[in-house]
């Protein structure tokens, strides 16, 4: 795939094997997850690799097909690091959400309480708002300039505090609160408003409110484009050409509060579990997390019907209800989600790129299988 397109695409958005160290694997007990997902690795466009990890209570099963890396046939591992792109978001509602527990911020606390050097037009934006892309918020990866710079140098360092600069000439896509849009400009703007709360830098503040409570030990907020090793490889995807390896063709700095966490399966797991399980917030706070927007969707949408929360959503699938986030970026699609005790979790990550404008057939696919292992999550 041209590196041209896979710039657009990013700026928008076998059998398992023995337990590797740190996998806390058992041996696969369902073959038709199994067929799904390598279904989905045979698929022409597919993914080279998909790692499942599904969890209840302290039962873990990791579900693989394909490889982690093509040029070596390396297999996938749960203790691999990947890019969670959107998913980040998750992250950033988690440590606004803990500041609010805490009386530094307000649900109502707006833009221009917080943040007056961003535009006028801006400043009755609330946290609120943002955390559930009720903002209007124009989005900043779809300003020409951002994407002119990224094309000319996919591993320019932006100062992602400075992000929102790109669509600072423009006013709201529509009155704050009136409907659901999803924007990337909505975690920039709730990750300054937590460091102008605290004076603190968001990625201290990521540390001592997110990583630490949940014992998160291989969970990172990179500026620059490498990856932690060992990491999964992430493709672009294009039949007849041969798949491209575009794991370390982005830096992370244009991305920063909106998309740029990497973590493990296993990490991702722990953080899941503690986000959408509420252990991390008061049960007032949490009730306000799981206040829905109806159709607000997640990038790329989840499975079964999705609906918006703050900075989380709801998935009713054919067999229950789960809370989750997903994400995209070039060589990765992610979904995260677990009950609302976080007694059961599932992971589900693809080392290819998909959404809704993005190979939606695979996209279509992919939230099948998804649906069918939030079935065996729930009914076991």
């Amino acid at each position: 795939m041209p590196v041209a397109v896979v710039i657009a695409a990013a700026a928008a958005g076998g059998l398992v094997q023995p337990a590797q160290a740190g996998d806390e694997a058992r041996p696969q007990s369902d073959q038709a997850l199994q067929r799904g997902i390598q279904k989905l690795v045979d698929t022409a466009g597919g993914p080279p690799g998909v790692i499942a990890v599904l969890k209840r209570g302290d039962r873990t099963e990791v579900y693989r097909a394909g490889v982690g890396d093509l040029k070596t046939g390396s297999p996938l591992h749960a203790t691999d690091h990947m890019r969670l792109a959107s998913l980040s978001k998750a992250y950033s509602g988690a440590v606004a959400l803990r500041l609010v527990d805490q009386g530094r911020l307000k649900l109502d606390t707006t833009i221009g309480e917080r943040l007056p050097s961003l535009p006028a037009a801006w400043c009755k934006v609330t946290l609120r708002q943002l955390l559930n892309h009720t903002s209007g918020l124009p989005d900043y990866t779809g300003s020409a300039e951002f994407r002119r710079i990224l094309g000319a140098d996919p591993h320019h360092v932006f100062d992602s505090r400075k992000l929102l600069d790109f669509v600072a000439d423009q006013p709201l896509v529509f009155p704050a609160g009136a409907r659901y849009q999803y924007s990337n400009s909505d975690n920039i703007a709730v990750a300054l408003m937590a460091e102008a709360a605290t004076g603190r830098r968001y990625e201290d503040l990521l540390k001592q409110l997110v990583y630490q409570p949940l014992n998160l030990r291989q969970t990172s907020l990179p500026q620059g484009f490498r990856l932690p090793r060992p990491y999964l490889h992430g493709y672009a995807v294009d039949p007849p050409a041969p798949a491209e390896d575009v794991t370390e063709l982005f830096g992370s700095s244009g991305v920063w509060a909106s998309g740029a966490v990497v973590a493990t399966p296993n990490d991702l797991t722990a953080f899941i579990r503690g986000y959408a399980g509420g252990s991390l917030l008061s049960p007032q706070t949490r009730k306000q997390q799981l206040t829905f927007v109806p159709g607000g969707a997640s990038e790329p949408a989840g499975p079964g019907v999705n609906a918006a929360g703050l900075a989380i959503f709801r998935y009713t699938t054919r067999c229950g209800v789960l809370y989750g986030h997903t994400g995209n970026t070039a060589g990765y699609t992610q979904l995260a989600a677990a009950t609302a005790d976080g007694k059961r979790s599932l992971t589900f990550s693809i080392t290819t790129q998909t959404s809704k404008s993005i190979k939606p057939e695979l996209l279509a696919q992919v939230r099948t299988v998804q649906e069918d292992f939030a079935c065996a999550l729930l009914r076991h």
